[in-house]
């Protein structure tokens, strides 16, 4: 014990004196290069001894510690983080955009002292800063581009142009964030992503079932034998990674876009999932189903997170924007509107007696389309809807029904059997399949089975909607989406509604119609 406490009073072990165990303490401990380094230290500290040409064998193994270290360092730097990437995204952006503002500005500029090339630098750099502020408010919906009033009347030589054609009824269709790429499916299961500019398409090809089970489909429930590959809906990540999909089979099917392979089965629902939504930004899933829940998922972790219930009826369709809040309607004439954080809803009621689609106009206002024609603008302040468009869809295409229909008949007026089959044909033909916000904009368009497609200009503060025109499309319009950008509107069109074949339109065409939108 003595050499013990003479080594913490004096620090070095060839000082101390002991018995021979002891020794034999102090020379294991004088081996050990951690207690070497430390007496080393103690002794340039302490001592001041000006050679200290010893030190130099520990400052080796530090120089190589030290060299561990870079090569550390230097494996992070080429690993980099989300933080780094979005630096260097933010920075490679803001480069760009200065670009084109010297562009800009190399006519104008005049040779002048490194003063007016400052002052020159930092307009520039508020311009752009204010923009990148604007760009921002109408991202996140405060602030609402005016596009309606710039969309000019397409001549008559112009219109839809099929991009993609399907054997089946087309059911849903999504557009990529930057709107260079479209996908779309069809009641045969078919999913098919193709170009917008050249229309070249390809098929995602489902899996075998033994593959299917091993990324979580569970087995078929009921008297059914065999899963459904009918698929009723579609979404796409902001990020462009992930496409999901669902449908009869009650699965939630994520594929991996840029490799076209399926990569996760989520099971749960109970019902076909019949809506599918992407929060902006983020991986985050909502599927609404017919079982009447809604349910929330993480693509990136391939997670289940929890399930929301309200829905008395069949849940339709659903909508988000970059806010955790979810837009569904359903057959029980409600929409509701779910605040996943505070774990609360907002129920809004409809006259009509199905709402059939809805949409985000921006983060408190919202559109609706409903099964009796009507469509409906609503706010979040107000349960009942502030302006409703009733018979929204009832065009030419009712008359040449008419038409049709009369042929038959000898005294060339309707009996009253026809003219009650006419009027349940033309109210079907009626009803709002589809309907589209241009995002952070005022522009709306409205879909149904009646022949056209009819865009809507949403009025300031959302006091009302009034028409701007039509788009003849003929057949069922069951689903559309805008392009960011509101040069080009995509219709998926079919012969059948999407959820039923209560109706048809022989002459229709199955398959992707693209119309452009020309802007003053």
């Amino acid at each position: 014990m003595k050499g013990g406490k003479n080594l913490k009073k004096k620090g070095p072990p060839n000082q101390a004196k002991g018995t021979s165990n002891s020794k034999k303490r102090f020379s294991s401990i004088a081996d050990d290069s951690f207690f070497e380094a430390k007496d080393q230290k103690r002794r340039r500290k302490f001592d001041h001894d000006e050679d200290i040409a010893s030190s130099d064998d520990d400052g080796g193994e530090f120089g190589s510690e030290g060299e561990r270290e870079e090569k550390v360092k230097e494996e992070e730097e080429i690993e980099e983080t989300a933080a780094e990437t979005r630096k260097r995204l933010a920075e490679a952006f803001l480069e760009t955009f200065r670009a084109k503002e010297r562009e800009k500005e190399e006519d104008d500029e005049s040779e002048g002292d490194d003063e007016g090339r400052r002052k020159r630098d930092g307009d520039r750099d508020s311009r752009i800063a204010n923009r990148l502020q604007q760009a921002q408010l109408e991202e996140s919906g405060r602030v609402r581009r005016a596009v309606a009033s710039r969309v000019q009347k397409p001549e008559t030589s112009q219109g839809f142009r099929f991009l993609v054609k399907h054997r089946q009824p087309v059911t849903s269709v999504a557009l990529s964030e930057d709107d260079s790429r479209g996908f779309s499916a069809s009641k045969d299961g078919t999913i098919v992503h193709w170009d917008v500019d050249t229309g070249k398409s390809e098929k995602y090809l489902w899996p075998s079932d033994e593959v299917l089970k091993s990324h979580g489909l569970k087995d078929p429930q009921g008297r059914a034998t065999k899963q459904s590959k009918q698929v009723l809906a579609l979404a796409v990540s902001s990020d462009g990674r992930y496409l999901a999909s669902g449908g009869l089979d009650r699965h939630v099917h994520l594929w991996d876009i840029r490799t076209r392979q399926h990569v996760q089965a989520f099971p749960g629902h109970k019902g076909p999932v019949s809506c599918l939504t992407f929060r902006q930004g983020t991986t985050e899933l909502f599927s609404g189903s017919f079982d009447r829940s809604v349910k929330i998922w993480n693509a990136e972790d391939r997670t289940y997170i929890s399930t929301l219930f309200g829905h008395q009826s069949e849940v339709l369709t659903i909508d988000s924007l970059r806010k955790e809040r979810v837009l569904t309607v359903g057959r029980d004439r409600t929409m509701h509107l779910w605040k996943v954080p505070e774990e609360s809803q907002l129920v809004f009621r409809a006259p009509a007696s199905s709402l059939e689609c809805c949409c985000f106009i921006n983060n408190d206002d919202f559109l609706s389309g409903s099964d009796d024609g009507s469509i409906e603008l609503w706010n979040v302040l107000r349960k009942k809807p502030v302006h409703i468009v009733k018979n929204a869809h009832a065009s030419f295409s009712e008359h040449k029904s008419d038409q049709k229909n009369n042929e038959g008949l000898s005294n060339g007026h309707k009996e009253n059997d026809a003219q009650h089959s006419l009027r349940h044909v033309s109210s079907a033909l009626s009803w709002v399949n589809s309907i589209a916000v241009c995002r952070s904009s005022d522009l709306a368009a409205s879909g149904a089975g009646n022949g056209s497609v009819r865009l809507w200009e949403i009025e300031n503060e959302s006091k009302g909607i009034h028409p701007l025109f039509e788009l003849p499309l003929d057949g069922y319009v069951n689903s559309l989406a805008f392009a960011k950008s509101g040069k080009f509107l995509v219709a998926g069109v079919a012969q059948e509604p999407r959820l039923g074949r209560w109706g048809r339109v022989a002459t229709a065409k199955n398959g992707v119609a693209l119309h452009p939108l020309e802007l003053s």
